[in-house]
């Protein structure tokens, strides 16, 4: 089953329409080297290409809010279609990407699709309330439609094998810490981290502290007695996403670092549920990470 993708970008500061459709469509070197993006050119070109490809799919329209950005991403990642509308994008591709963080805009972005009945990757944070969140899902035409998580889900680097967690033991403490603003980068740490905890883990105390600058910070105690804390700095910095596993044996630190592999495992999972009509982002998961970005933002 060979499919086609319409992707939806950008917003400031994402460079997830490039980044992505590259994934899928291999790319123009001279034009990538222009998307804003550095890391994006310089993790693309250590790997191998056409390999590097995921199989059987292909981005063919792009669309964005200004005309001559559409024009440089389809250029750079070798995009068929550069449209107009967000309604032109839903025509002739068999499942959307909505490349976009800024969480306010995603219901008017993904409700042509979603009406469409058009499987759609809504990126990270989904939404920051639990009402945004039921505003989507009642757009919903049938259970798995919308898929979405942070990549860091998916990152081998963030994940405790079974030989971890021999090491350190029954878990303790885990904490998570990553750069930027909470609103759209609290998601990073929050999703790995339910990972690690049992999947019928629930809060049953949530303390919010105020940091820096659109940051902040979440502590919370779990019914297994495991404690998170999560923390947005709320400055860009050089700083990596990392977590600190304490158990009752031992520690690990976990670091991210390889953004392609991470992306490249959640877009082939999106891809994998399409073909297999399969639940891949299940609700209720992405229901616990919402309520824990709710509960970390400051009031409005």
């Amino acid at each position: 089953m060979f499919i086609k993708l319409g992707v939806i970008g950008m917003s400031e500061g994402n460079g997830h329409p490039y980044s992505w459709s590259a994934i899928f469509n291999g790319y123009d070197p001279d034009n990538m080297r222009h998307c804003g993006f550095p890391v994006i050119p310089q993790y693309l070109a250590e790997q191998p290409w056409p390999q590097a490809r995921i199989a059987n799919a292909q981005v063919t329209r792009v669309w964005t809010q200004d005309s001559t950005l559409t024009r440089h991403i389809a250029d750079a990642a070798l995009i068929e279609t550069a449209v107009d509308d967000v309604q032109q994008l839903c025509i002739g591709v068999d499942a959307v990407l909505l490349a976009r963080d800024d969480a306010e805009r995603h219901l008017s972005l993904a409700a042509p699709a979603l009406k469409a009945g058009l499987p759609i990757y809504i990126d990270k944070p989904i939404a920051l309330s639990q009402r945004a969140m039921d505003d989507l899902y009642a757009l919903e035409q049938y259970p798995g439609q919308i898929f979405t998580c942070s990549a860091m889900r998916y990152s081998p680097e963030l994940q405790l094998s079974t030989q971890d967690r021999e090491q350190v033991g029954p878990l303790r403490e885990i904490h998570a810490v990553t750069p930027k603003s909470w609103n759209k980068y609290a998601v990073h740490i929050i999703e790995p981290v339910l990972n690690m905890l049992d999947p019928d883990d629930t809060p049953v105390e949530m303390e919010r502290s105020a940091g820096a600058s659109q940051g902040s910070a979440l502590c919370v105690r779990w019914k297994s007695g495991v404690i998170t804390r999560f923390v947005a700095t709320g400055v860009d910095s050089s700083a990596p996403i990392s977590l600190r596993v304490i158990g009752a044996r031992g520690w690990q630190d976990k670091i991210f670092h390889d953004s392609f592999t991470a992306f490249k495992a959640a877009l082939q999972d999106f891809v994998n549920g399409i073909r297999s009509k399969s639940i891949r982002s299940p609700e209720s998961f992405n229901r616990k990470v919402v309520s824990l970005i709710e509960a970390g933002r400051t009031p409005e």
